[in-house]
């Protein structure tokens, strides 16, 4: 069954909290400084300004898929909406630390109700797998494309109003949401649903909470790793009860026999090792633009955009091509391209210029929107429409604990190969600047600085030659893990396994 106008038109009004919710992400950044003045907060408050909302949006994600599930995916997304503009009216009028930090922690459980709602929405609204690939890219461009324009809404904002009106943009977009949705979205409800457990809702909050701040916090600079370690081994044992239980539910919060699909968690761990590797990626690019190319933030941001455009036309044109391939192959040439882009990434060190960073970028970012789209398509096909709603939430889930492992483990990487580097170009290298290139520069030595500066290069280089192999392997992993594209058509057509 094809999709009519109603579902194409409704496909734009999901879009609407996407595109918001990653506007809210980005442009947080800019107005941190204005917050930071404005309510006197401290380093510490600033934190959890920024981390309490990833940290909500990731523990209540298999919570709210699941009671979408069970109460109605559409009433659960109006919920949600509705919660998300109270909130950013209280974050918009905060008048201290505490009361915005409260806002922004409603703000990400609010979240968590709107992600796996219309990821789910969109399964049962494009049955058909071909119209579904292609709705699923647009609901990425939507994310990517509020990344994209959310620095200028902020800097438009915020050079023209107070820091609280990035926060009162969500508010028109909700009550445009609140009034279409209900005449242009279908509800929908699995039949003969459980009553949610409680307590396997707080062994997934203790699960999924500890971890993610766990690897956060390996990842930032000093201090003692034990009390992360502690943390990630907590949230691993909470994670093992948590699995034990469901097993024992007549009606679990999380059905686990979505696992027994090679199609699902073949395209589950796929997507997170890609999420891994570019928020790596990203995050040490733009401390090379800034600190070895010495560009301001601005120049720094400008130079990532082309970045974000490839991404953004990755979406498009994937589906696109999945029309006349399979979709297994369409994502393994994704991820070859991905892998190239990496590859020139390598060659930095002998072109240190910001172009060999950019076309490696564009290459990665424009691969990577392959599978990034097309294997949620087959995620969400491989299960049955009453479960698309945990589906969507474990999807949504290992996306954010992708970007907090790729922070912390591909960062680390970065960490170890530029303290190496510069401790045989510089013996002598103080302990401040091997433990980063910042407390190098911070020294006013001229040459300690340069030789930092090739270190850090080298430790890019490093991410580039990791990227590569990895994303080559995962390329040749897809076409054997997936299946062939006969095995692919099969699950398209609506055959689980």
């Amino acid at each position: 069954m094809t999709a009519t106008r109603r579902e194409w038109v409704g496909l734009a009004v999901l879009g609407l909290p996407t595109l918001l919710i990653s506007i809210d992400v980005s442009v947080l950044y800019l107005a941190l400084p204005e917050i930071s003045q404005a309510l006197d907060a401290t380093a510490i408050e600033q934190l959890w300004i920024l981390d309490i909302y990833s940290f909500l949006l990731a523990g209540f994600l298999i919570t709210m898929g699941n009671v979408g599930d069970r109460i109605g995916r559409r009433r659960l997304l109006l919920i949600g909406a509705a919660a998300f503009a109270v909130a950013s009216t209280f974050a918009a009028f905060a008048t201290s630390p505490e009361q915005l930090i409260a806002a922004r922690a409603i703000l990400g459980i609010a979240g968590a109700t709107i992600a796996p709602s219309t990821m789910a929405l969109i399964r049962n609204m494009f049955p058909d797998p071909r119209e579904m690939t292609t709705a699923i890219g647009i609901w990425f461009a939507c994310f990517m494309g509020g990344i994209l324009v959310g620095p200028i809404v902020g800097g438009v904002l915020l050079q023209n109003f107070w820091w609280g009106s990035v926060f009162l943009l969500g508010v028109p977009v909700m009550l445009v949401l609140l009034i279409t949705a209900p005449v242009l979205l279908p509800e929908y409800r699995a039949p003969q649903s459980g009553r949610i457990d409680i307590v396997s809702v707080a062994l997934s909050l203790a699960t999924v909470l500890p971890v993610v701040w766990g690897v956060k916090e390996l990842a930032r600079a000093g201090g003692s790793a034990a009390i992360p370690a502690l943390a990630i081994a907590v949230g691993v044992t909470a994670g093992a009860v948590f699995v034990r239980r469901q097993r024992r539910l007549s009606s679990p919060l999380l059905d686990l026999r979505i696992f027994r699909s090679r199609i699902f968690t073949g395209s589950l761990l796929i997507v997170l090792l890609a999420g891994v590797v570019m928020a790596g990626l990203s995050l040490v690019a733009a401390v090379y633009l800034q600190s070895v190319l010495d560009y301001d933030p601005l120049t720094a941001g400008l130079w990532l955009v082309p970045q974000s455009v490839a991404m953004l036309a990755g979406f498009q044109i994937a589906p696109a091509i999945a029309r006349r391939m399979s979709i297994t192959s369409v994502a393994a040439i994704g991820l070859a391209v991905a892998g190239s882009g990496f590859a020139v990434i390598t060659a930095i060190p002998v072109l240190p210029t910001p172009g060999a960073l950019v076309a490696g970028l564009c290459l990665a970012s424009f691969g990577v929107a392959f599978p990034m789209a097309l294997l949620s398509s087959l995620m969400l096909g491989a299960v049955d429409p009453e479960k698309a709603g945990a589906a969507a939430a474990v999807n949504e889930t290992s996306g954010e604990l992708g970007v907090a492992m790729g922070i912390a483990v591909v960062g680390s990487l970065a960490t170890w190969v530029y303290s190496l580097t510069l401790a045989g170009l510089e013996p002598q290298a103080p302990t401040v600047a091997l433990a980063s290139l910042t407390g190098a520069l911070s020294l006013g030595d001229a040459g300690l600085a340069a030789a930092a500066r090739e270190a850090f290069t080298a430790s890019l280089s490093a991410i580039g030659i990791l990227g590569a192999a990895t994303f080559s392997t995962m390329a040749i992993v897809a076409v054997r893990v997936l299946g062939t594209s006969r095995a692919t058509l099969r699950v398209d057509a609506g055959e689980r396994r």
